[in-house]
């Protein structure tokens, strides 16, 4: 069964909203981090959709996305490291407490 384009575009883009949202609203670091991967996430789902509308026959937007997800995974875990790093000197993952770089 082909799935429609617009489901996949309708979907991508609430995620979209919703990670656009939490990256707006939150102070939390781990939040933000969790925010960038749902945003990235919903660009996977674009890809996908359009790769399986454009040529369902070649899997050329499946494996693309699979090495952005490899990618993905990698970021996180450089991010909850360098957030893990930063709580333990500073005692907060507040993001309004991070002044490491200020004079």
């Amino acid at each position: 069964m082909m799935m429609h384009l617009e489901f996949f575009l309708l979907l991508a883009a609430a995620l979209f909203c919703i990670g656009i949202y939490g990256l707006v609203t939150s102070r939390n670091a781990v939040r933000v981090l969790m925010s960038i991967e749902l945003m990235l996430n919903a660009v996977n789902l674009n890809l996908m959709g359009f790769s399986n509308f454009l040529d369902p026959v070649n899997i050329r937007g499946q494996v693309f996305t699979v090495f952005v997800i490899a990618v993905a995974a990698a970021e996180a875990a450089v991010g909850l490291a360098i957030i893990l790093a930063i709580y333990r000197n500073r005692q907060t993952i507040d993001m309004e407490q991070f002044n490491l770089l200020k004079w």
